[in-house]
């Protein structure tokens, strides 16, 4: 069935967030009435909550491709209150796990071992899914965008959670792993920009972690270990709103969204793949001229809220607030190829969902 842009307007108007999974591997849309997952690989319906099952909803975060769902209660119709976390399991059909915070959840990252809850002051960390206590909690700067982000994977005996520090642009640092151990593991904290963050993201084994400011013309990448600048890359020239950023799987690619209607590419582990201002070979100096800039990009619906990432075989994902996937395919020598675009309504129309259920 085909929808006009109207159509699509309707379907997509109650959606209120979307996240990838720690793998990349599928994606998670809270709505007002319940929460999707799509598998990317190919790309479809795996899962459908409805409102009469979660009700409407604010925030949900998949563990991976397992049966827990984190969910947030918020909008027109919510069954639980906005300071808890509720967590799903598919198999059981219900509602198995709850987190209770003292204020409204922002965000909820999870692990295989940990639940993260964000709140506009406070971070708490929770052991999970055995077991569930509190294991510590954090102060931190007004977080209205509820910023955070944990590495997937360790990096030897290191666990990286990053959250925004108290002097505006800071980020703090904290290994999880020490301060699981009752190690003393004070947050470090990195003067990132002169701005108020926007957008944060972590490597998946924790080595670098990506910022970028209010300003939205450049994104900063760290040295978690050694608490350096490894690069600073130009997303363009004129202020924007990033909405996402992420890393590949194997550090190698960055990727970022913003409302410029642009997804740029950046080479990581080969600087010399990314662009130079023709500033930079007139040997004119300044931070403008020396910046590196992308090596590929494509376009997205403009002013729309977007996240991406990579996927396998040179892939890269897009998903737009208004219902619309781009898979496209991107090469070192900066070109960037459609693979297939859809229309996630349309494909949830198409759905068998209990037939879907049982195939998982």
């Amino acid at each position: 069935m085909a929808h006009s842009r109207l159509g699509l307007a309707e379907a997509w108007g109650s959606l209120k967030s979307m996240r990838f999974n720690q793998d990349k591997t599928a994606f998670c849309c809270a709505f007002q009435d319940g929460a999707r997952v799509f598998n990317l690989e190919p790309i479809r319906e795996r899962a459908h909550y409805t409102e009469d099952q979660v009700g409407s909803l604010s925030v949900a975060e998949m563990l991976y491709r397992t049966n827990l769902v984190a969910m947030v209660a918020g909008g027109r119709k919510p069954k639980f209150a906005d300071n808890s976390v509720m967590v799903y399991d598919d198999a059981a059909q219900k509602m198995v796990l709850e987190f209770t915070c003292p204020a409204p959840v922002l965000g909820v990252r999870m692990k295989r071992d940990k639940l993260v809850v964000i709140t506009r002051n406070q971070i708490h960390v929770f052991s999970f899914p055995n077991k569930p206590t509190k294991l510590f909690s954090l102060e931190t700067r007004e977080n209205p965008l509820g910023l955070c982000e944990v590495s997937p994977m360790r990096c030897g005996e290191r666990e990286v959670m990053v959250f925004p520090g108290f002097k505006a642009g800071s980020i703090q640092l904290v290994d999880l792993y020490t301060t699981e151990q009752r190690v003393s593991s004070a947050p470090v904290t990195i003067n990132a920009h002169k701005n108020e963050l926007v957008c944060v993201a972590v490597s998946q084994q924790g080595g670098m972690v990506a910022t970028a400011s209010t300003k939205g013309t450049l994104i900063r990448i760290w040295d978690t270990a050694r608490r350096v600048q490894l690069v600073e890359l130009r997303r363009g020239a004129d202020q924007a709103r990033i909405y996402c950023i992420n890393f590949s799987c194997g550090d190698e690619w960055l990727c970022c969204s913003s409302d410029k209607g642009t997804v740029h590419v950046f080479a990581l582990q080969d600087y010399r793949l990314n662009k130079r201002s023709a500033l930079a070979s007139l040997g004119v100096p300044g931070a403008y001229a020396g910046s590196q800039w992308s090596l590929a990009s494509f376009t997205v619906p403009q002013e729309c809220a977007c996240i991406c990432a990579f996927g396998s075989q040179g892939h890269i994902y897009a998903v737009c607030l208004d219902g619309s996937f781009h898979k496209y395919h991107f090469s070192a020598d900066g070109i960037c190829n459609q693979a297939s675009y859809d229309v996630i309504t349309e494909i949830c129309e198409d759905c068998d969902w209990q037939q879907m259920r049982h195939n998982k």
